[in-house]
């Protein structure tokens, strides 16, 4: 459905991404792993237009998504910061991005039924708490049944109830042949939710396989252990090569 070829993005002397190559496939949900600054945001920004990529290519369905707008219909967005005009109140909101998109005649608000925003349409955005922010931002991106779903530290600032309903949620779409790339520092919530790794470092795919391989591999039954012991055989294999002859 995505396929990122060899794509590479340098602000100035900083190189945010290498190279970096992957095919995102329907019925998948990626977790997008790695350090503050491995360029996992540079990444997400290309695949949604936001970021020009200094080389590669990216494609969606197998079109090339440079000076073509009109695919990102097709991603539904929640950021890891929701940034509304503060003194729109929550109903309005959605109103306005119903009208934005009134092509899309059937919506899903199942996220906002689950979370009760109807409650609190008379509120304005800057009224909100940070969890309730996340709610509105999840119920948008759901909204109006995309194909692909990047979820940007989709459960920060949750509180567990919520945090179980999204989780269903994404599990569900899943399951109906949706691609989704989801980032998170909570590596317990990817484990329940996503069935492919990626991880990256200083701009780099440093592993590309499922969430299963990457536990046999490492020999650990939990996404926290299986990362943290692959970053400490990858270590250890290039203290071993800096020493060879």
């Amino acid at each position: 459905m995505i396929l990122i070829d060899k794509i590479s993005k340098n602000f100035g002397s900083l190189s945010a991404l290498n190279e970096v190559s992957l095919e995102l496939k329907g019925g998948k949900s990626y977790a997008l792993i790695g350090p503050n600054g491995s360029g996992k945001t540079t990444l997400i920004k290309s695949i949604l237009g936001l970021v020009v990529p200094t080389s590669g290519n990216i494609q969606f369905e197998g079109k090339s998504i440079f000076n073509d707008w009109k695919y990102r219909e097709k991603i539904g967005y929640m950021p890891q910061i929701g940034r509304y005009p503060e003194n729109m109140r929550v109903g309005q909101l959605f109103e306005m991005m119903k009208h934005i998109r009134k092509d899309k005649i059937k919506t899903d608000e199942e996220l906002m039924d689950a979370f009760k925003l109807y409650k609190i349409f008379d509120k304005r955005m800057h009224a909100l708490s940070g969890g309730t922010r996340q709610k509105v931002s999840a119920s948008l991106a759901f909204l109006f049944h995309a194909p692909v779903l990047i979820l940007d530290e989709p459960t920060a600032g949750l509180d567990p109830v919520s945090v179980e309903i999204l989780k269903e949620k994404i599990i569900r779409e899943k399951r109906m042949g949706k691609l989704l790339i989801i980032t998170s520092h909570i590596l317990n919530d990817l484990d329940e939710i996503a069935t492919e790794a990626v991880y990256l470092f200083e701009g780099r795919v440093q592993y590309d396989k499922s969430i299963a391989a990457l536990k046999g591999e490492t020999g650990e039954s939990k996404l926290n252990r299986a990362i943290a012991t692959l970053i400490r055989q990858r270590e250890l294999l290039e203290s071993v090569t800096d020493v060879e002859p």
